[in-house]
């Protein structure tokens, strides 16, 4: 030390810093910041080094870092770069948590629910990728088995298990809704009833081409100008989507299979895809397709 170099107190050092003595003392016990020397009274005394130490410990604790990784630093046995990576690593996974977190009791506020419910849904929420995907090819190969999937419909098949290798934290409450939705019975026997009717050689030609574009754009829009499906003009937006040549009987499988395909649930699947997928979640199109149902039931 030169003879008239500044030195510090611990307590000038916690003023300077604005932290408690009891810290500057701590971190000097534990060798983070060794004092340069000591006043006739023996007080731990600290110079311009020491302070200069004293401030990147400071920086690195105000950061997160650990004692032990701040040591490494002061140690040269790691970069201040090595150690701001590891945890820059450490701390995306603990807010990948907290989210996580947040996601399940923001689910279990909004849809209320038993502590039981509660724990299912942290349960859903903590998968792991493999275990996810699993649920949904499970799924799959319970509502396909047995049955020859024509090539169109193996691509469907497909599109079913269609999940990202790791849903964004703020889509775990459509995971969890997805999850619940493909262990329900009720839902399995939905779309396996659904399988077993697209298997069969009945899909009209006459009416398959364009057919959920044609009816979101005119049976939706005939729904909003408020046209009931069972007057005149209802009859004239029917004829547009379904050609009027095609047999009684086909309107009748039309109709059958339109009742069956005219499920929220099903939609729903399909909707959360999107959302678990980062798309943009498509419009409902159940109401336009409960119109033609009403509109082919009553022009029979």
């Amino acid at each position: 030390m030169g003879e008239h170099e500044r030195l510090y107190t611990i307590g000038d050092l916690a003023r300077r810093a604005g932290v408690p003595a009891r810290t500057v003392r701590f971190w000097s016990d534990a060798g983070l910041v060794p004092p340069s020397g000591r006043s006739a009274g023996g007080y731990r005394l600290y110079d311009a080094e020491a302070v200069a130490r004293f401030d990147l410990v400071k920086t690195l604790r105000d950061l997160g870092l650990g004692l032990e990784a701040v040591r490494e630093v002061l140690e040269r046995r790691a970069t201040v770069a090595e150690v701001a990576e590891a945890h820059v690593k450490a701390l995306d996974a603990e807010i990948r948590t907290l989210r996580l977190r947040r996601a399940v009791l923001s689910t279990v506020a909004k849809r209320g629910g038993t502590p039981k419910e509660m724990l299912l849904m942290h349960e859903l929420a903590r998968l792991s990728v493999r275990e996810r995907k699993q649920i949904i090819d499970d799924f799959v190969a319970r509502v396909t088995a047995g049955v020859g999937l024509s090539p169109d419909a193996v691509i469907i098949a497909d599109w079913m298990r269609e999940l990202p290798d790791d849903p964004a934290p703020d889509r775990v409450d459509a995971w969890i809704e997805l999850a619940g939705l493909v262990a329900d019975e009720g839902f399995q026997r939905k779309i396996r009833q659904m399988v077993i009717a697209g298997t069969g050689d009945g899909w009209a030609p006459e009416w398959r081409p364009g057919l959920y574009p044609a009816v979101v754009k005119l049976a939706g829009g005939a729904l909003a100008d408020g046209i009931a499906p069972d007057s005149p003009r209802g009859k004239a937006v029917l004829d547009e989507i379904v050609s009027p040549s095609l047999p009684a009987s086909g309107r009748a499988e039309l109709r059958e299979r339109l009742e069956l395909l005219a499920d929220p649930r099903v939609e729903r699947y399909w909707q959360l895809l999107e959302v678990l997928n980062g798309r943009t979640s498509f419009p409902s199109a159940i109401p336009a397709f409960k119109w033609l149902v009403a509109a082919l039931r009553a022009h029979e």
